[in-house]
């Protein structure tokens, strides 16, 4: 006679299940603070953003290797056309695993080559997808039924061939649309790409040293980009490039 499952978390049946709230700590304490709320006050709605995470710190390497300019997106953008993979960093960093705008590296989206490249540099597997960020109001012209994505939860098929380096082996992509609402300089970027290159979507994958978290201060960042011969990289509306670099 087969023996009714346990019911208690803390039995042998369940010892090897981990349920994570938010994929990170984070969602405990969004949790904790909501089943607190609704104890107290009978409300659990929480008034948060996915960019509430830490704010990013302006600490220096002994020899700091870049030089500044202020942030021009018309720059970025061709930098990005001509190759170059870009560091990207904007106010506090997000909740949880994925990078959605705020600690993010972007790239162009038309080669496989950039998938590889983005690889390597993340020190994954070579058949690995990179996700797209794409304004929301365009998402429906590049990937099938994509009308809203926000928080890169959800698979779309790939519907535009110029976009290879995004387009998983099986066609699909997770795809996280952004409106101008939701992250202001990315959509701003994302505009600014499109009247370049004719696109509104680029490659955008978490900012981090293979097994950490997301890289949060200028010392990190700058170690990051020499590692990894990255050229350029962005926080807040300063643009650093190596020095020496013609611009």
């Amino acid at each position: 006679m087969p023996r009714e499952p346990p019911h208690s978390l803390g039995t042998t049946f369940a010892e090897n299940v981990k349920i994570p709230p938010c994929t990170n700590d984070t969602g405990v304490g969004i949790g904790a603070s909501a089943i607190a709320q609704n104890l107290l006050t009978g409300k659990s709605k929480l008034e948060w953003s996915v960019y509430s995470g830490q704010p990013f710190i302006f600490n220096h390497a002994k020899k700091f290797l870049f030089s500044s300019s202020p942030l021009v997106l018309e720059r970025v953008c061709k930098a990005l056309l001509a190759g170059e993979i870009i560091c990207w960093v904007q106010g506090n960093c997000e909740i949880g695993p994925r990078a959605l705008g705020n600690r993010s590296i972007i790239a162009a989206p038309f080669s496989v080559n950039t998938t590889e490249k983005l690889n390597s540099i993340k020190k994954r597997e070579h058949y690995r997808p990179v996700a797209p960020i794409c304004i929301e109001e365009d998402a429906k012209l590049y990937f099938e039924n994509c009308t809203q994505s926000k928080f890169m939860l959800s698979f779309y098929h790939v519907i535009d061939k110029r976009l290879k380096a995004i387009t998983h082996i099986d066609g699909t992509a997770r795809v996280q649309t952004i409106s101008r609402q939701d992250n202001i300089k990315m959509y701003e970027l994302l505009l600014e790409f499109k009247k370049q290159a004719g696109v509104s979507v680029l490659c955008n994958t978490s900012l981090n040293f293979k097994g950490k978290g997301f890289i949060n201060t200028l010392s990190d960042l700058e170690l990051f980009c020499s590692t990894n011969n990255i050229s350029t990289f962005v926080v807040d509306n300063v643009m650093y490039n190596t020095k020496g670099i013609e611009q």
